[in-house]
């Protein structure tokens, strides 16, 4: 019987692809597989079986099944369907069998049912095989594409792609519009290789914000296309739910300024205050951003401007210090930032008076409270003054 239908082989194999084309629906376009690649893998894995019977092999070969899962994996079939095809494919085998048995009197009944124990464990350990192969594959597949689409980001983000066709083509394979705008995130990593933001590529596609992310040491750093109004707001909120600290950039129209978006947003990632999460984007600030772009001038800019401050005792410098950062929160009012200290705004004003003796320019000047704004960004970013003891409640 296997030998009459081993002659029959390039016929089985063409009726296996039909069958599987007729009832898999993904299987139907040719585009994705061509109809002479499933016939050559359904006569393959036909040929497979038919041998076993014919030799009666003890360990048969399974690497056309293995073939046929990373052929399918690679055409990016999935592996549901391409199991339903294999299944599909021994079931018509099996019908051929019983039908050729009809014209050997000599196969007796009890012996197609031990074969049928016999085939559908074959089944069985080949459709092991094929999905074994296909997740391998996908896994390869996958590892590749994400290792390509990483390379493509830092590309991006080192000026390496500057001409327009190549930004067009880098653009396309990360899925993202060629035009902006854009935006550059950058948020920081607790430890290497751990991800701030994990998953929120697919999070930022689910809400039809294309990205694509790299992950660096101490950085997970990405771009993400704003293509409508809303985009933005929905992009922060986002970022804010995954409770890490990130810097934003502004937003820009083409993927050639993505270096200068990057530095952007990393200088709102170090103007960002305090220590624990939050998104700090670079045009809520632009004053702490020029203050954190030039460490070493904000550095004198301290120096000359809080040194009557910071040569105070320990306690009363981190209560001035402290009442000056209110101050600036409540946008000038005492009674605001009375609330928030949790001081009468009598007390706010002795502090404030306070202040402006030691420095010698009243609080009225506008450009006393620039110089003395950016001072405090300065001496805030530099980490000064922490794990000083914390300031009274009174004055």
């Amino acid at each position: 019987m296997a030998s009459a239908l081993h002659a029959r082989l390039p016929e089985l194999g063409e009726r296996m692809a039909q069958r599987i084309r007729s009832d898999v629906a993904a299987y139907r376009d040719a585009s994705l597989i061509p109809f002479d690649s499933l016939r050559r893998s359904c006569t393959a894995n036909a040929d497979l079986i038919l041998s076993h019977f014919s030799r009666g092999d003890d360990d048969p070969d399974p690497s056309p099944a293995r073939d046929t899962g990373r052929l399918r994996a690679e055409q990016g079939m999935p592996l549901a369907d391409t199991l339903h095809a294999y299944r599909i494919g021994f079931e018509l085998l099996w019908s051929e069998i019983i039908a050729e048995s009809r014209t050997h009197p000599e196969v007796t009944d009890a012996q197609l049912v031990t074969r049928s124990a016999e085939i559908w464990s074959l089944f069985g350990r080949y459709a092991e095989a094929v999905a074994a192969a296909h997740r391998e594959t996908t896994a390869e597949l996958t590892q590749q594409r994400e290792a390509r689409r990483s390379a493509l980001v830092e590309a991006l983000f080192t000026g390496v792609l500057v001409d327009r066709t190549t930004l067009w083509e880098a653009a396309r394979e990360l899925g993202l519009p060629e035009q902006g705008p854009y935006a550059v995130a950058a948020a920081v990593a607790s430890a290497p290789g751990e991800e701030p933001l994990a998953g929120v590529e697919a999070t930022l596609r689910r809400d039809h914000l294309p990205s694509a992310w790299r992950l660096l040491p101490d950085q997970q750093i990405g771009v993400v296309a704003l293509a409508t109004p809303t985009a933005e707001t929905t992009c922060l909120r986002v970022l804010r739910r995954a409770r890490a600290r990130v810097g934003v950039s502004p937003c820009f129209a083409s993927l050639r300024d993505a270096p200068q978006a990057l530095r952007f947003a990393r200088l709102a990632l170090a103007g960002l205050a305090g220590t624990g999460p939050g998104v700090a984007r670079f045009d809520d600030n632009p004053l702490a951003m020029l203050v954190a772009a030039a460490p070493s001038e904000a550095a004198h800019l301290t120096e000359v401007v809080l040194a009557p401050l910071l040569g105070l005792p320990v306690a009363e410098r981190a209560r001035l210090l402290e009442t000056l950062d209110h101050w600036f929160g409540a946008a000038g009012s005492a009674a605001d930032a009375a609330g928030t200290l949790f001081v009468h705004p009598n007390t706010v004003r002795y502090r404030l008076r306070r202040v402006e003796e030691l420095l010698g320019r009243p609080l009225s000047d506008p450009r006393a409270v620039a110089d003395l704004g950016a001072a405090l960004l300065a001496h805030r970013n530099s980490g000064a003054g922490r794990g000083e003891p914390a300031a009274g409640a009174s004055a």
